[in-house]
């Protein structure tokens, strides 16, 4: 299973003959090892670890990348995988249903839901590798620091032309210049504590009305995420025991009750909406092993877990979201939702269930 951080790597100028050097040595030494985590051990991005590598298998891609997700309908059934450094997502499914405008867009479809942030869409390649089922074929998208943002992998047995159709128009054509990645900016610093009107803000948030109006907020009051998380605690938080996502998982299974997972990194975010059927603890990894929706979890990464509750105009919506150390929500779930719905009880059942700390 992949290594997990807590922090995005900074990128590094290493040689590009010696990150090759190196990748050799341990792709031999380690055959099953995956290419994120040479990249780790290397001491490089997995961009630049791509980069140093250029061949009639790895083609570098360059051109709009709107047009480019336009494009990947041609493709059929693909599974995407968008991942940061604690969580992994991935969906089977089509794109279809996209929209995209000026730094946004979205892919609306049954499987394959995604918010894309096209202002960390930097680097991509075409990936063609051999793997234990085969020749596999991919499209991959990384941020300027060289982290991923989006993998797009065809099926084995695919119908190939649209494929190569598509990395022929949008090859290219200097394959051997080097990445020009840089460290992703820090971000602004939160405010102190002592400095909030938290009556102002707890009213704020009193009287949300919808989710999405969350982060404008945390904006408009300088205040982190996981923040407002301690502040608003006792009120509209509670934070919960950190080893209660395995209860969260195992209850919706047995109740089959649909829930929505969301797991992203700067450039995207990807949504599994439905029911699930299958769960495993494999190390430190917490599972979810369905036909078209896996996901990976790194509970050693957890530093906290918190059920929130915020209104909307539908009624309260509870969820429940996860930190890392360096207090980034790396994955959130919620009861499925649809607009004009109060929300599922026998989501709200589960939640309420989970231990406080």
């Amino acid at each position: 299973m992949m290594k997990a951080a807590t922090q995005r790597i900074a990128p590094t100028r290493l040689p590009r003959d010696e990150i090759r050097m190196r990748f050799e040595q341990l792709k031999s030494e380690h055959p099953k090892m995956r290419a994120r985590d040479l990249a780790l051990e290397i001491g490089t991005s997995e961009a630049e670890l791509l980069g140093s590598r250029i061949s009639k298998d790895i083609i570098r891609l360059e051109g709009d990348w709107a047009e480019l997700i336009r494009s990947l309908p041609s493709l059929g059934p693909v599974m995407v995988l968008t991942r940061n450094e604690d969580c992994i997502h991935e969906k089977h499914g089509e794109f279809n249903n996209i929209s995209i405008g000026p730094g946004h867009g979205i892919v609306l479809n049954k499987d394959i839901d995604l918010r894309l942030f096209m202002s960390h869409w930097h680097f991509g390649f075409a990936v063609s590798e051999d793997v234990a089922s085969g020749r596999r074929h991919s499209l991959q998208f990384f941020d300027i620091d060289g982290q991923a943002v989006l993998k797009v992998y065809l099926p084995k047995d695919s119908y190939l032309k649209p494929y190569f159709a598509l990395v022929e128009r949008f090859s290219a054509r200097d394959q051997q210049s080097l990445l020009d990645t840089h460290s992703l900016p820090l971000g602004r610093e939160n405010a102190a504590d002592e400095d909030l009107d938290m009556v102002n803000f707890l009213t704020h948030w009193e009287n949300l009305k919808d989710t999405h109006h969350f982060f404008g907020l945390l904006h408009e009051f300088g205040v982190g995420r996981r923040q407002s998380m301690r502040l608003a605690e006792g009120k509209f938080t509670r934070r919960l025991g950190n080893d209660c996502l395995g209860q969260l998982l195992e209850s919706a299974v047995n109740d089959q009750t649909s829930i929505m997972c969301f797991v992203g990194n700067p450039g995207c975010i990807q949504i599994h909406t439905g029911t699930i059927h299958k769960t495993a603890i494999m190390g430190q990894w917490l599972n979810i092993l369905d036909k078209n929706f896996n996901l990976h979890l790194n509970q050693n990464a957890v530093e906290s877990v918190w059920e929130v509750r915020k209104p909307t105009s539908d009624g309260i919506v509870t969820s429940v979201e996860i930190f890392n150390e360096a207090g980034y929500c790396f994955c959130q779930f919620f009861g499925e939702r649809k607009p004009g719905k109060t929300e599922l009880s026998g989501w709200r059942d589960i939640v309420e269930k989970l231990p406080s700390l």
